[in-house]
């Protein structure tokens, strides 16, 4: 294996000296002209030209949403499916559109959260408490200046930390939190920010939770000719958490440029809970310890008037132990290690043919690696190297963007077969236009074609992978319209609506089907499945009085279907755990040191795993509602605020993942304060 990383390391300065000579050949421009934008939530700037916008939560709008976590705030998108298994500790990963987990690719401050292992990122464990913005791609961002592996997925997710910023001759800023809730959650945290210079600043911030996980829950469930099986008020034992996360940068500006270095820790011991089967309440879940790290760089420079060059470098250390608690006649206690390395490397460059026409280059490369306790396990290496080639245009109202990127991957593994090498070029076009003579609408299309790799699990688990599986593709079609408009009315300052249309098509959909007996599955490459689907954002700026408010709507309409095989029962039937209809309402509201926030979700009806869609699979639809209120005050000159929130008020017993219960009604009380 050290020969293997040793290699790998070679790899990357060889693609870094050739990436850094091609840079210095080159010539170019930017335009610095910063352009507003109204999205859902929030009002917001880019540096370069927005072709297809984002759904987008900022600021203080981020801590009034009565979330916890990065899913939680997610939740408020259109066209989002989220899987959470229920408490504080449960896993919870994100779907864009019914195209899979794997498909969604989650940035941390401009550089992408890996797990080659499985290809899930668990969103759970990521805080609000340091995110100044989250973003929501699809497609991707209509940027060409950017690595190329942010060309690499159907839906981007882009979680953007806080940014040190100074008023007067102030030099330092700190935020102290402390988060109590009903579950028994200890939750303090804080945040340092020091001027070093008048070009250097620097951030620490770390955070600990505690929760035993314990909370009620009601669970019902019915015979399917609708006689009462059981109803009972139960409590969850195995959701407790105990985790760690701690997080530093240091950010400065160049002549023309900027740079800064980030590292970032988590470590967690948490339980996994158990589903409710059989009418058991007292079965208790797997439990999980992890420790992430890592350690990013980024520069970003204008080296000639028309050309403009970033880099940016990770290294990245993850560790996880599995133990899982429940014990059968045919499986033995699973207590297994795995260690995953990371090493990336990115080089952009961006050249301004003039004011209206831009292309880049850019090229990427990473090396992964997977090591664990299995049987006869293959510790594989994965190299890939990326290639994207860009150019966007500008003609009075009408943009375009087009890129192809190439995806070259080659495996290593110690023992077992290795998967094929493979050679992909995928491509997409982004195109906008905005009528002269309703100026406030934008219309924009796009098309995109991209693939995933099967993950390490997929290819090489033991007695499951398969080493033969071929990638994953999609292909999205979308259109949609844009309408914003200010208003120099009494009430209604600002409205903005988004609308868009899309049919999604995944070919060769990796799935595990058994293989002899159920506690042994085959992965294949077997299915077909169908999105079309409508997504409508709604948002308005008000005033009532003294009163400001912000009333916010989502609304997703999809259709996904299992194509595969006209003989099986369940083709043409909706794919497991997407409803046909979902939402969200949200207003804010603020009065001088007052803020209010009220916020109702809908997830219509949905079929479980078990493909069929009939009376047994049946998943009822659920909803909440949440109420948050907020008061900021001055005490000797220190500024302190106050929030308390209510979520699920209505006590609705409902499960995201069937089996996994949720919580029901609970509070949560936080003090901030800020020096």
């Amino acid at each position: 294996m050290v020969s293997k990383f040793t290699s790998g390391l070679h790899k990357v300065i060889v693609i870094f000296v050739v990436l850094t000579a091609q840079l210095l050949c080159s010539q170019t421009k930017r335009d610095t002209l910063k352009e507003q934008h109204i999205v859902p939530v929030t009002i917001y700037k880019k540096n370069f030209k927005e072709i297809l916008p984002a759904q987008t939560l900022s600021g203080e709008e981020l801590e009034r949403l009565n979330s916890h976590s990065v899913a939680d705030a997610l939740r408020y998108f259109s066209g989002i499916q989220i899987k959470d298994y229920g408490g504080i500790g449960g896993l919870k990963t994100i779907n864009v559109r019914s195209l899979g987990s794997q498909h969604v690719g989650v940035f941390y401050d401009g550089i992408q959260l890996g797990n080659a292992q499985n290809g899930l990122v668990d969103l759970g464990r990521y805080s609000l408490d340091d995110l100044e913005e989250i973003s929501l791609y699809n497609g991707q961002k209509s940027e060409i200046f950017q690595p190329a592996k942010d060309f690499g997925s159907s839906s981007s997710i882009y979680l953007q930390p806080k940014t040190p910023y100074f008023t007067g001759n102030k030099k330092t800023n700190l935020v102290v939190r402390l988060k109590n809730a009903s579950i028994d959650l200890f939750n303090p945290s804080f945040r340092l920010e020091q001027k070093i210079s008048p070009r250097v600043s620097a951030s620490f911030s770390s955070e600990f939770m505690q929760s035993d996980g314990i909370y009620r829950y009601r669970y019902a469930k019915k015979y399917p000719d609708g006689e009462q099986a059981y109803d009972v008020i139960a409590k969850r034992q195995d959701s407790d958490i105990n985790a760690k996360r701690f997080e530093t940068s240091v950010n400065g500006t160049l002549n023309n440029g900027t740079w800064n270095v980030r590292g970032y820790g988590y470590i967690s011991n948490r339980g996994l809970p158990a589903s409710i089967v059989n009418g058991r309440f007292d079965a208790r879940g797997a439990r999980m310890s992890d420790e992430n790290y890592f350690v990013q760089a980024h520069v970003r420079k204008k080296l000639f008037p028309k050309l403009e060059t970033q880099f940016k470098a990770k290294f990245a250390y993850d560790y996880t132990h599995f133990l899982d608690t429940v014990r059968t006649e045919y499986l033995k206690y699973a207590d297994n290690t795995f260690i995953q390395r990371e090493v990336y490397v990115s080089s952009s460059n961006l050249y301004s043919i003039n004011s209206n026409w831009d292309v880049s280059v850019n090229g990427d490369f990473q090396f992964n690696n997977l090591d664990a306790n299995l049987d006869k396990f293959s510790f594989p290496t994965r190299y890939t190297s990326l290639v994207a080639l860009a150019s966007t245009y500008q003609w009075n109202r009408f943009k375009v963007l087009g890129s192809v990127l190439g995806t070259f991957v080659q495996e290593h593994v110690e023992r077992n077969i290795k998967s094929p090498d493979r050679q992909e070029w995928t491509p997409s076009l982004f195109m906008s236009y905005q009528p002269l003579i309703i100026p406030e609408l934008t219309l924009r299309a796009f098309y995109k074609r991209i693939f995933r790799m099967p993950t390490f699990n997929d290819l090489y688990y033991t007695y499951i992978g398969n080493t033969y599986l071929k990638p994953e593709y999609t292909n999205q079609y979308d259109i949609g319209f844009t309408y914003q408009k200010s208003f120099d009315k009494p009430i209604l300052k600002n409205f903005y609506a988004k609308v868009d249309g899309y049919y999604n098509k995944v070919e060769d959909k990796i799935i595990a089907a058994p293989n002899g007996s159920m506690f042994r599955w085959l992965m294949m490459n077997l299915g077909l499945v169908e999105i079309v689907g409508v997504d409508v954002n709604v948002q308005a700026d008000m005033m009532l009085g003294n009163v400001k408010l912000k009333p916010l709507l989502s609304y997703t309409y999809q259709s996904a279907r299992d194509m595969t095989n006209p003989e099986d029962t369940f083709y043409k039937d909706q794919i497991a755990y997407t409803p046909w209809h979902s939402g969200t309402f949200t207003l804010m509201a603020d009065y001088k040191d007052w803020s209010f926030n009220y916020s109702a979700m809908y997830v219509g009806k949905r079929y479980d795993v078990n493909q069929d869609n009939n009376q047994y699979n049946y998943v009822q639809p659920w909803y909440t509602h949440d109420l948050s209120v907020q008061k900021k005050f001055n005490w000797h000159k220190q500024q302190f605020k106050v929030s308390l929130e209510m979520n699920n008020m209505f006590n609705q017993y409902y499960d995201v993942v069937i089996n996994y219960p949720m919580p029901g009604r609970n509070f949560k009380l936080i003090l901030n304060y800020t020096l």
